[in-house]
């Protein structure tokens, strides 16, 4: 699982240096494989360990064909992604589209979201978007909730 953030930078090649702890568990969960950038927005590169993405890609494929939000997905991923290979050296080159639309240049924050690496602007993040509210600490608590007593059910 990938936790925590990070500031690195990005190279003059346009190389994304993955801090050390995301290198440690790249080789011990993963080993050499490629990664799948991409993003949904284009504010920010999603860096997914290839297994990683297949398993949403068919959770994704759960879904009917003609789904608009499937549908949007799918064109936004597509078009920033890019399959890479990280290098002996532990850099990832940022698909140039993605590079440029979120100003993936310089100073970058590398965030873990458990399954995959986020890469912001770090002088673009607002600021007043970090942390959550109470109205979405109790959505998310009542969805835990919800999968705790599913799989409870399964048990018994």
């Amino acid at each position: 699982m990938f936790r925590g953030s990070y500031l690195t930078r990005v190279d003059d090649k346009f190389r994304l240096k993955v801090p050390a702890e995301y290198k440690r568990t790249i080789d011990e969960k993963y080993g050499p494989q490629q990664f799948y950038i991409t993003s949904r927005t284009g504010t920010a590169a999603q860096i997914y360990p290839l297994v990683e993405w297949r398993k949403l890609e068919d959770e994704m494929l759960e879904l009917d064909e003609f789904d608009e939000s499937r549908m949007r997905f799918f064109k936004a991923t597509s078009y920033f992604g890019q399959v890479v290979e990280i290098d002996s050296q532990g850099r990832l080159l940022l698909p140039q589209k993605l590079r440029e639309r979120a100003k993936l240049n310089e100073d970058v924050l590398v965030s873990g979201q458990m399954t995959f690496l986020e890469v912001e602007n770090h002088e673009m993040i607002d600021a007043d978007q970090i942390g959550m509210t109470a109205d979405e600490m109790k959505a998310m608590s009542e969805k835990l909730r919800a999968i705790r007593a599913a799989a409870k059910a399964r048990v018994q």
